[in-house]
């Protein structure tokens, strides 16, 4: 199955393919050097009455461009943290979000909470990479992966200690989610190729994923009334970036998301 195409995504995935290909690092060796460890990242966000708030540390966007070219991930991380964020998701995309891995891993050595590694990841390289710089959960997109692509790192990252949160945007990839082994989906609510987001369009996704599976609502989640529709849909956690990025007060404002029960009525 060819990945999604006319959208941002392809001039990124043709970079990151390109990356790949040149990378010649042996990943079983690497693999075998790996202490054994159990995931951390999905039980965090299971644990509680409230819904969940994964607060990304990002400095720019394709879609919005220059967000905070200046900011200091560790400093971020620590205000996420001390406001209730569960995990915390850090991009190391540099050339399109402005991240690298050593903001992975200054993260790591500077908060608790679990980390996720968001980025556009193809390999099983990629995936030791995030377990070595400290993650302990790995974003995987289904529309820049082939179905063995897939189902080869969902299983990878339960074998190296990582939780998988896979990406999706459409019925179809719901269904190749599940099929390669799925347990944490994330529903993107932006749309990739107008940008626009659809709360209707994730809550109808929503519905076809079983209870079983802890769901995330990602993008486009600008304050708590969004984050109690996002539970009202049934979602157990919440992916923000921008909004928490761009706040004055980055603390409040993830305490604020974070202050939202499971279920219930929308405002």
């Amino acid at each position: 199955m060819r990945p999604m195409g006319a959208t941002y995504l392809d001039g990124i995935l043709a970079t990151h393919r390109e990356r790949v290909a040149r990378d010649e690092r042996a990943w079983t060796e690497r693999l075998a050097a790996l202490t054994p460890r159990e995931p951390r990242f999905a039980s965090a966000l299971v644990a509680g009455p409230h819904v969940a708030v994964i607060a990304e540390v990002k400095r720019r966007s394709p879609s919005k461009g220059e967000l905070a070219p200046t900011l200091d991930a560790v400093a971020v991380a620590r205000d996420y943290e001390r406001g209730g964020a569960r995990a915390i998701s850090v991009l190391t995309d540099r050339d399109f979000f402005g991240g690298s891995l050593d903001d992975l891993a200054a993260v790591r050595a500077a908060v608790g909470v679990p980390l996720l590694r968001k980025d556009f990841l193809l390999s099983p390289n990629d995936l030791i990479d995030a377990r070595v710089a400290g993650a302990d959960a790995v974003l995987l997109i289904v529309a820049a992966l082939s179905d063995e692509e897939l189902a080869g790192l969902v299983t990878l990252a339960g074998r190296i200690g990582l939780d998988a949160l896979v990406e999706v945007h459409t019925l179809d990839e719901i269904h190749r989610a599940l099929a390669a082994g799925a347990r944490c989906v994330g529903i993107n609510q932006r749309d990739l190729r107008s940008f626009a987001v659809d709360t209707d369009h994730a809550g109808e996704l929503r519905r076809h994923l079983p209870d079983d599976v802890l769901t995330v609502a990602e993008s486009g989640l600008r304050d708590a009334a969004d984050v109690r529709r996002a539970a009202h849909l049934g979602f157990d956690a919440v992916l923000v970036g921008e909004a928490f990025v761009v706040a004055h007060d980055r603390r409040g404002a993830v305490a604020s998301f974070a202050a939202v029960e499971r279920g219930g009525e929308p405002c």
